[in-house]
Protein backbone atom coordinates (compact mmCIF):
# COMPACT_ATOMS: atom_id res chain seq x y z
CA UNK A 1 0.00 0.00 0.00
CA UNK A 2 1.32 3.48 -0.86
CA UNK A 3 2.27 5.91 1.94
CA UNK A 4 -0.37 8.60 1.03
CA UNK A 5 -3.13 5.96 1.19
CA UNK A 6 -1.83 4.68 4.54
CA UNK A 7 -1.64 8.26 5.90
CA UNK A 8 -5.23 8.86 4.80
CA UNK A 9 -6.41 5.58 6.32
CA UNK A 10 -4.59 6.41 9.58
CA UNK A 11 -6.32 9.82 9.64
CA UNK A 12 -9.73 8.24 9.15
CA UNK A 13 -8.99 5.65 11.84
CA UNK A 14 -7.92 8.38 14.27
CA UNK A 15 -11.09 10.35 13.51
CA UNK A 16 -13.22 7.26 14.04
CA UNK A 17 -11.51 6.55 17.35
CA UNK A 18 -12.05 10.18 18.41
CA UNK A 19 -15.74 10.08 17.46
CA UNK A 20 -16.34 6.77 19.24
CA UNK A 21 -14.59 8.15 22.32
CA UNK A 22 -16.81 11.23 22.27
CA UNK A 23 -19.93 9.09 21.96
CA UNK A 24 -18.95 6.63 24.71
CA UNK A 25 -18.06 9.46 27.11
CA UNK A 26 -21.34 11.24 26.42
CA UNK A 27 -19.62 14.36 25.09
CA UNK A 28 -21.88 14.47 22.02
CA UNK A 29 -24.68 15.53 24.39
CA UNK A 30 -24.57 19.32 24.76
CA UNK A 31 -26.36 19.01 28.12
CA UNK A 32 -23.12 17.50 29.52
CA UNK A 33 -21.09 20.54 28.52
CA UNK A 34 -23.73 22.98 29.71
CA UNK A 35 -23.99 21.00 32.97
CA UNK A 36 -20.24 21.36 33.45
CA UNK A 37 -20.50 25.13 32.97
CA UNK A 38 -23.38 25.35 35.48
CA UNK A 39 -21.15 25.55 38.56
CA UNK A 40 -23.85 27.27 40.63
CA UNK A 41 -26.57 24.72 39.79
CA UNK A 42 -26.61 21.06 38.81
CA UNK A 43 -22.88 20.81 38.12
CA UNK A 44 -21.78 17.79 36.03
CA UNK A 45 -18.01 17.07 36.35
CA UNK A 46 -17.97 14.52 33.50
CA UNK A 47 -16.23 16.89 31.05
CA UNK A 48 -13.43 17.49 33.54
CA UNK A 49 -12.64 13.76 33.66
CA UNK A 50 -12.80 13.39 29.87
CA UNK A 51 -10.44 16.36 29.43
CA UNK A 52 -8.14 15.01 32.16
CA UNK A 53 -7.98 11.65 30.38
CA UNK A 54 -7.23 13.41 27.09
CA UNK A 55 -4.43 15.49 28.62
CA UNK A 56 -2.87 12.43 30.26
CA UNK A 57 -3.07 10.38 27.06
CA UNK A 58 -1.58 13.23 25.03
CA UNK A 59 1.22 13.76 27.56
CA UNK A 60 2.30 10.12 27.34
CA UNK A 61 1.55 9.76 23.63
CA UNK A 62 3.70 12.70 22.56
CA UNK A 63 6.67 11.37 24.48
CA UNK A 64 6.32 7.93 22.91
CA UNK A 65 5.89 9.34 19.39
CA UNK A 66 8.73 11.87 19.63
CA UNK A 67 11.07 9.17 20.98
CA UNK A 68 10.87 7.59 17.50
CA UNK A 69 12.60 10.60 15.94
CA UNK A 70 10.39 10.62 12.82
CA UNK A 71 6.70 9.96 12.21
CA UNK A 72 5.57 6.58 10.86
CA UNK A 73 4.23 8.01 7.59
CA UNK A 74 6.38 11.07 6.98
CA UNK A 75 9.90 12.43 6.94
CA UNK A 76 9.48 15.00 9.73
CA UNK A 77 6.99 16.16 12.35
CA UNK A 78 4.87 19.13 11.32
CA UNK A 79 4.73 21.29 14.41
CA UNK A 80 3.62 24.91 14.73
CA UNK A 81 6.50 27.35 14.78
CA UNK A 82 4.60 30.38 16.07
CA UNK A 83 4.90 30.75 19.84
CA UNK A 84 3.58 34.20 20.67
CA UNK A 85 0.02 35.12 21.54
CA UNK A 86 -1.61 37.69 19.29
CA UNK A 87 -5.01 39.33 18.94
CA UNK A 88 -6.15 36.87 16.25
CA UNK A 89 -5.41 33.85 18.45
CA UNK A 90 -6.97 35.35 21.56
CA UNK A 91 -10.02 36.63 19.66
CA UNK A 92 -10.54 33.27 17.97
CA UNK A 93 -10.19 31.45 21.29
CA UNK A 94 -12.73 33.78 22.89
CA UNK A 95 -15.21 33.28 20.03
CA UNK A 96 -14.71 29.51 20.22
CA UNK A 97 -15.35 29.53 23.98
CA UNK A 98 -18.46 31.69 23.69
CA UNK A 99 -19.86 29.49 20.93
CA UNK A 100 -19.11 26.34 22.92
CA UNK A 101 -20.69 27.79 26.05
CA UNK A 102 -23.82 29.00 24.27
CA UNK A 103 -24.44 25.84 22.26
CA UNK A 104 -22.86 23.10 24.36
CA UNK A 105 -21.05 21.82 21.26
CA UNK A 106 -17.47 22.18 20.15
CA UNK A 107 -16.68 21.24 16.53
CA UNK A 108 -15.64 17.61 17.18
CA UNK A 109 -18.78 16.57 19.08
CA UNK A 110 -20.95 18.63 16.72
CA UNK A 111 -19.70 16.71 13.70
CA UNK A 112 -19.88 13.41 15.61
CA UNK A 113 -23.54 14.18 16.42
CA UNK A 114 -24.66 14.63 12.79
CA UNK A 115 -26.31 11.19 12.86
CA UNK A 116 -28.89 12.48 15.35
CA UNK A 117 -29.26 15.92 13.79
CA UNK A 118 -31.51 18.41 15.54
CA UNK A 119 -32.40 21.94 14.48
CA UNK A 120 -30.03 23.56 17.04
CA UNK A 121 -27.19 21.28 15.88
CA UNK A 122 -27.81 22.12 12.22
CA UNK A 123 -27.90 25.83 13.09
CA UNK A 124 -24.58 25.49 14.91
CA UNK A 125 -22.97 23.60 12.01
CA UNK A 126 -24.20 26.22 9.53
CA UNK A 127 -22.84 29.02 11.75
CA UNK A 128 -19.54 27.16 12.12
CA UNK A 129 -19.10 26.82 8.36
CA UNK A 130 -20.06 30.47 7.88
CA UNK A 131 -17.47 31.41 10.52
CA UNK A 132 -14.80 29.47 8.62
CA UNK A 133 -15.58 31.41 5.45
CA UNK A 134 -15.59 34.74 7.30
CA UNK A 135 -12.28 33.94 9.00
CA UNK A 136 -10.76 32.97 5.66
CA UNK A 137 -11.91 36.25 4.13
CA UNK A 138 -10.54 38.29 7.04
CA UNK A 139 -7.15 36.58 6.90
CA UNK A 140 -6.47 37.72 3.32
Amino acid sequence: MRVPAVKTAAGYLAGLLFGVGLAISGMTDPARVLGFLDVAGAWDPTLMFVLGGAVGTTFVGYRVVFARGTPLFGTHFQLPSKQELDAKLLGGAALFGVGWGLSGYCPGPAIASIGGATLPLLALLAAMVLGWFIAQRLSR
